[in-house]
């Protein structure tokens, strides 16, 4: 069956950096774009980050360019999200999602940023 199984998150200090992984299993890895979202506490989930099939191309929310880098290993069937100079807002539960015509979400990954 189809599987999308977030992992990296934590709790970490305002400035630190982690990364998430999310480990794709059970359709064709390579023929799905993948995408990260978050949602915080009372608060609509929202998009990150989103990378194309092959990794040619990436987008992010503006509220994170230049702080979160996506990337995707093909061969790993794994895709990631590097995040650095944490802030408190960027505290939420992470969720990664394979799209194309049918899309698959994961169970997502709890980041707290607190001193």
């Amino acid at each position: 069956q189809v599987r999308l199984v977030e992992s990296g998150g934590g709790l970490v200090q305002p400035g630190g950096s982690l990364r998430l992984s999310c480990a794709a299993s059970g359709f064709t890895f390579n023929n799905y774009a993948m995408n990260w979202y978050r949602q915080a506490p009372g608060k609509e989930r929202e998009f990150v980050a989103g990378i194309t099939s092959i990794g040619g191309r990436t987008i992010y929310a503006d509220s994170v360019k230049g702080r979160f880098t996506i990337s995707r290993d093909n061969a790993k069937n794994t895709e990631y999200l590097q995040i650095n100079s944490l802030k408190p807002e960027d505290t939420a539960v992470y969720y990664c999602k394979a799209v194309r015509d049918v899309d698959y979400w994961g169970q997502g990954t709890q980041v707290t940023v607190s001193s």
